[in-house]
């Protein structure tokens, strides 16, 4: 395996993505296996790994449809994607942000074709407060504008870049659960499983970026998944808190300790570092 098309394309996310890990790609790299054959991320999200490995076969997923839609939109029609996108960054404003955020809230974006659905939520999530996504029971985007001085919006290398990587490459983009997505995953393949991550105290909830959330029961499904793939031979990475709950889970697997800055808090001295687990199967 190697990853030759980002060293030349320099390839990054196209998105802003709560809990995205580029920051910690170092640590990753660190205690990625040195060779594996298809590589496999359930819950891509803003996809810093994916881009930094640049596998040349890969099957990545992710439940949220709007992300997922996206990246099929960045990989099949990326020129009218950022057509669409020149427009928003032209009009961009706290007003015009706010019309484009209602139309979940009416059966106007259903009326919307994929690439104008691509180019809506890249935008919101370009502009909106600390570029998080997030949505009610409902299933409405809820994040308040943030007022950036100058949010590149329209950012044409990388999204060409991308979407040349996606072409050149054999990558599958998938849209459900996590455990459908690695069901075809062999001995000497890697998986690295990004979840929502558990919650540093009881009374926090999980991370929710779909509206049906990730609950307690999912982190065990996860756990139980991890363990049947490495008995069967697979490469298994995974990413959580550090907490005594995941430490208790995976204690039969190897827990390395690393730091991460975290800034989604809305009050400063909530954030800063705080401590994340990199477990591996090997």
């Amino acid at each position: 395996m190697n990853n030759l098309f980002n060293v030349e394309n320099n390839l990054r996310p196209i998105t802003k993505w709560v809990g995205g890990k580029r920051q910690l790609l170092r640590e990753l790299n660190k205690f990625k296996p040195n060779e594996f054959n298809t590589y496999f991320e359930p819950f891509v999200g803003g996809g810093a790994f994916l881009f930094n490995l640049a596998p040349e076969k890969a099957v990545i997923n992710d439940f949220n449809e709007d992300l997922v839609n996206l990246y099929r939109i960045v990989k099949s029609d990326p020129e009218n994607l950022l057509k669409i996108l020149e427009k928003h960054a032209e009009n961009n404003s706290k007003e015009y942000y706010l019309q484009l955020r209602e139309l979940d809230r009416s059966d106007a974006i259903d009326k919307l074709s994929n690439v104008e659905k691509a180019a809506r939520i890249l935008y919101m999530l370009k502009v909106d407060f600390n570029g998080l996504y997030r949505v009610n029971k409902k299933n409405q985007f809820n994040v308040p504008y943030g007022s950036y001085k100058n949010p590149n919006i329209a950012n044409r290398e990388n999204i060409l870049s991308v979407s040349n990587y996606f072409n050149r490459s054999n990558i599958e983009i998938l849209n459900g659960d996590f455990e459908k997505a690695v069901e075809n995953a062999k001995k000497d393949d890697f998986i690295y499983f990004d979840p929502p991550y558990v919650p540093l105290n009881p009374t926090s909830d999980f991370t929710s970026y779909t509206s049906e959330g990730f609950n307690i029961s999912d982190q065990e499904r996860l756990r139980d998944l991890f363990f049947s793939l490495s008995a069967n031979g697979v490469n298994v990475m995974l990413s959580n808190s550090d907490v005594d709950l995941v430490r208790n889970m995976y204690k039969n697997a190897n827990i390395h300790s690393v730091q991460a800055n975290r800034f989604i808090n809305s009050k400063s001295d909530k954030r800063g570092k705080i401590g994340e687990v990199i477990i591996t199967n090997y």
